[in-house]
This record gives structure tokens, sequence and C-alpha cells, in this order.
């Protein structure tokens, strides 16, 4: 079956919403709250609980007239390092392989649609990306509306080394803001980009300075939230219909043919290959 970590406490919460960019004001500032990825030890890396999280935020958000615009960030040194991983056996169980493939398939759906929620918001998301942004990371980032990174920002979509497709959306993504070609040059090859890489083929709208990326990211969206609210959302709605055209039923594939490569001999090596730091030996099987 399919299992996710139990429920946490508020307190202990992998992601927190802040209001007034700084976690101290009752209201919401100008319009703009912040959504604050809250594991720093882990340099913030994404699990099953997290994608819960997201979705129960997301709906908090989306039914606040007081937020105009969101704000993504990530605390300590990195924005998200990918998913938390651990052996897959850990996280799927099933009785033979094609129960195991349905399971993780299912769980999938399920995860796509926690973010679904979160990308889907009436309101603007800018993301403000530093340090690593791998993995699950860099496909939350894509999730977002506005890209601004600090010039130590680093970006790579790492699955296929690792024996596994991308599972959350980032190639297509990627396909629709930086073209097809990038979108499988960086998903073939698991190669890692940095910020001005990122910005040159229109992944990020902005490179900063480390110290001057937050302070952009609010004024950004300050900028944002002054304009009118129905107009703002009225416009990401018309974006988002034509950018992501057909985006829904490739998804639905992608959970496919992620569960394909999960109940591969060739996953179970890439993650032990990871674990040990070595370069892993795939045979396509």
């Amino acid at each position: 079956m399919f299992r996710t970590e139990p429920a946490l406490p508020e307190q202990e919460w992998q992601l927190r919403l802040e209001f007034g960019g700084d976690g101290t004001a009752e209201a919401v500032a100008d319009g703009v709250a912040t959504l604050v990825l809250d594991r720093p030890e882990k340099l913030n890396a994404w699990s099953w609980e997290a994608s819960r999280q997201l979705a129960q935020i997301a709906t908090r958000i989306r039914f606040d007239d007081r937020i105009r615009v969101l704000v993504v960030r990530g605390s300590g040194r990195a924005f998200c390092a990918g998913v938390d991983l651990g052996l897959p056996e850990d996280r799927i169980t099933g009785r033979s392989d094609a129960e195991r493939a349905r399971n993780f398939a299912e769980g999938l759906r399920w995860v796509h649609e926690q973010f679904r929620a979160f990308a889907t918001l009436p309101q603007p998301i800018v993301a403000a990306v530093h340090g690593y942004c791998l993995g699950f990371g860099f496909e939350l980032a894509l999730m977002c509306d506005i890209r601004l990174a600090a010039a130590d920002a680093v970006f790579a979509l790492p699955e296929a080394t690792i024996g596994m497709a991308v599972d959350a959306g980032g190639e297509m993504r990627l396909a629709r803001d930086a073209g097809s070609g990038w979108a499988k040059l960086l998903a073939l090859t698991g190669r890692r980009i940095d910020a001005a890489t990122a910005a040159r083929i229109g992944v990020v709208q902005d490179v900063l300075a480390p110290e001057e990326l937050l302070p952009a990211a609010y004024a950004l969206a300050g900028e944002i939230a002054a304009n009118a609210p129905l107009a703002v959302q009225a416009i990401k709605r018309s974006v988002d219909a034509f950018a992501d055209r057909g985006l829904a039923e490739a998804m639905g594939q992608a959970a496919l043919l992620a569960a394909t490569t999960f109940v591969s001999q060739d996953a179970p090596v890439g993650y032990a290959a990871k674990a040990a730091r070595r370069v892993a030996e795939f045979e396509g099987k």
C-alpha cells in the first residue's frame, strides 16, 4: 500500500506560512504572504508529509482575500535539495511488482493533486531561490509564476541518474518555459546549471546577489499586490490556460511512467549508488 508519514503537530511542520514577510506580523502586510520551506537541517528536502501540508496551506491561502501575492523561499542554506529519498521500498509496498507499481502510481496521482492545489492558486506566486534547487525543489520552483534567483543558486533534475523518471511534471514545465531541447538536455543528463544559465534559458526572470534576493522578491510581490486583484488573477488564469494546455493529460501519463521506473531493477541500484557516492552501473531492466 501507499504510506505517508504521520501528520505532524503544527509547530513541527516542514512548511510555514508567514504574514508580513518576516513571520512577526499578525496581519498580512501589503497583501504579501510567505511560504517558507522549513527543514534547514535537511536542506529543506521534500517528503510525502510536506506534500500534504502544501495542499492544506494552499487551501488557506486560496480563501484569504488579504493575500494577493505569495513569496516562496527556503530557510537555511538552500531552497530545496530535492526529495528526502531513503530507499523507495521504505515508502511503497505491494504483494507483487505490479501491485507496487499501481500503488506508486496512485501515490503520485495523490501528490499531483496536492501540487495542483498549489500551482493553481489564484494569487501569483514568486519564488526566491538560493542555494540548491534540485529535483523536486526545481519542480516546485517551476510551479511558481515568477522566479528570482540568487547568484549562488544551482538547478538540476537528477532523477535519471538514480534510475527514476521525473515524476512531478518538472520536465514538462521546463519544456514550457525553456523549450523541449533544454528540458531534454537537463532531464536526460541530470546536469546542474547555475543561476546565470537558468536566466539565459528563461527559467528564472532575474539573478541577484544573495543579500539582494529577498528584498527584490518582496519588492516585486508588493508591486504586483498593488494592482487590481481581480485583474491580476484573471491574467494569471489566462496565461496558465495557454501555457499549460495538455499538462493535466501529460501528468497522468507521467505517473504511470514513473511507476514503471520505480519497480525496475535499475532504481535500487541508482539509489544505493547515490547513498554511497559512487557512479551507478545501470543495466536497463
